[in-house]
């Protein structure tokens, strides 16, 4: 028997990326040259926050989204920090909200006035103050308001209620935290340490319930917990190898893959939706993809986006802001070392306009589903969904004979002055049917000018049609006599 291959079917096999022109993105933007390991980089379907190099303090620039092309160099920016910005991130219930952490050992909140920034905002809504040390890490709670975790270099993890400027937790590490994620339902959140060891913690008492090993390099490890329980990581070999992992909800390991060898640490994004994760490696010109799923080897490689200028840093915008009619499903937000944010959609190719239910199950909401009293209280609950379908535009006009949904055309049509003085209306489908049932119609429901002589006009009509087809016939032997005479006076003589 002849062996032969075969090729796993997946809806996502053909995803592509492709970068927008560059007058359709953000350019001449003044990224920062930090050294630290952060995407410098966050986005929301409003705005798209990016840290920006300051003097005299830290400082990130926020642009609504619709706000293309170039930037200007005293565009207005988000100014309170003394020290350099590490971290921001937006807040997953309100998308005029946003958290930043800072090498002056703060977390501030700032609340974005509606439209974007007319002037510098200086000016935060809460400082959170407890760190001893830069803090480089700030993640929000999955489904409960105002509950936010900061990571800090002085080996502590911090759970705040920003709502009123507390700490909930403070958790000690016995090193420096460098990547954190909260489960699905915000129950648990897992924390990467500079220490090697990924530790799971129970955020309300601060216990530590599970740790281990993960990857033997010693460069940093980025962590994400998947909507199963499970975890995945990206870290280095003892080698200086890039590898991704997946591990069980023990810690125990299920698969570990090289990628390459190369310096930069590698960013995952999830997608719980589609259960596809993209990974993004700084100084890298390429971004990865893969498919996990519950059959070995759990992690299939997808595809690759490549392109010529290497990555500073990168943004990832939640599903509920992606362009549906496009069959998009992921958007990234690139940042060049030359100043440039450029816009990579990833689209799934389909020929049909119709919404494709498959590629959109419900998403995660903006609306929380606890409050921060209740989340510390002990309840925990998933994130409220919503459906993509709301964001769907049709591209198809509507057949409106046919629909069964009211017609959104049916406005009222002022009508013409009656003989008592009253103006009578209706709508556009009864003229509709007026017009088809024939021109004479009662006075009553005539849409015309009273007077109007519809048979004088349609007799007018049909005399300039017999006019036309006369001077057509007219011209028409005008040309072939022009043509037999050029033939006469191009005859040679005899």
């Amino acid at each position: 028997m002849s062996s032969f291959r075969v090729v796993r079917q997946s809806k996502f096999r053909h995803v592509f990326g492709q970068a927008l022109k560059r007058d359709q993105c953000y350019d001449n933007i003044r990224i920062t040259k930090s050294s630290w390991d952060s995407t410098f980089c966050s986005v929301n379907p409003k705005y798209v926050a990016i840290i920006t190099e300051a003097a005299g303090g830290g400082a990130f620039l926020v642009i609504p989204l619709e706000k293309i092309g170039r930037i200007d160099r005293d565009a207005p920016i988000v100014g309170g920090h003394k020290a350099a910005v590490l971290d921001v991130q937006w807040c997953p219930h309100n998308d005029d909200v946003i958290a930043s952490a800072s090498e002056d050992c703060t977390v501030k909140v700032w609340q974005i006035p509606d439209g974007g920034l007319y002037r510098n905002l200086e000016d935060s809504v809460v400082d959170l103050v407890a760190h001893q040390r830069r803090v480089g890490l700030v993640v929000w709670h999955p489904s409960a308001q105002n509950i936010l975790l900061s990571a800090g270099s002085d080996n502590k993890i911090f759970i705040w209620n920003v709502g009123t400027g507390e700490v909930v937790t403070e958790i000690d590490f016995p090193d420096i935290p460098l990547s954190a994620s909260w489960n699905w339902d915000g129950s648990r959140f897992v924390a990467a340490c500079k220490d090697r060891k990924v530790r799971v913690v129970d955020p309300r008492s601060g216990k530590i319930l599970r740790e281990g090993y993960t990857h033997d390099g010693t460069k940093p490890t980025q962590i994400i917990f998947l909507k199963n329980g499970s975890i995945f990581t990206t870290g280095f070999s003892r080698m200086s190898e890039r590898q991704y992992a997946l591990w069980d909800g023990h810690l125990n390991c299920i698969v570990m893959q090289e990628i390459d060898t190369s310096n930069g640490v590698i960013f995952p994004f999830y997608d719980p939706d589609t259960n596809m994760i993209y990974l993004c490696g700084k100084g890298d010109s390429a971004i990865r993809y893969f498919e996990i799923t519950d059959e070995s080897p759990y992690i299939h490689y997808l595809n690759t986006y490549s392109s010529s200028d290497p990555q500073r840093g990168i943004g990832w915008m939640p599903k509920r802001g992606v362009n549906v009619n496009n069959c998009e499903i992921a958007r990234f937000y690139k940042l060049h070392t030359k100043g440039l944010c450029e816009i990579i959609p990833m689209t799934v190719p389909r020929k049909s306009e119709l919404f494709q239910d498959d590629l959109y199950p419900d998403t995660v909401g903006d609306v929380p589903a606890l409050t921060a009293e209740e989340w510390m209280g002990g309840r925990n609950a998933a994130p409220l969904m919503i459906s993509m379908k709301e964001g769907y535009k049709s591209t198809k006009k509507a057949d409106l004979s046919r629909t069964a949904k009211k017609n959104v055309l049916a406005k009222q049509v002022k009508r013409p002055m009656t003989s008592s003085g009253a103006a009578e209306t209706t709508s556009p489908t009864t003229t509709a049917n007026n017009q088809t049932s024939g021109l004479e119609s009662s006075p009553g429901t005539a849409t015309l000018p009273p007077g109007v002589d519809i048979q004088g006009i349609l007799d007018d009509i049909r005399k300039l049609k017999i006019i036309v087809k006369g001077h057509e016939r007219r011209i028409k032997t005008l040309e072939e006599k022009l043509a037999s005479y050029e033939r006469e006076d191009n005859a040679p003589f005899s």
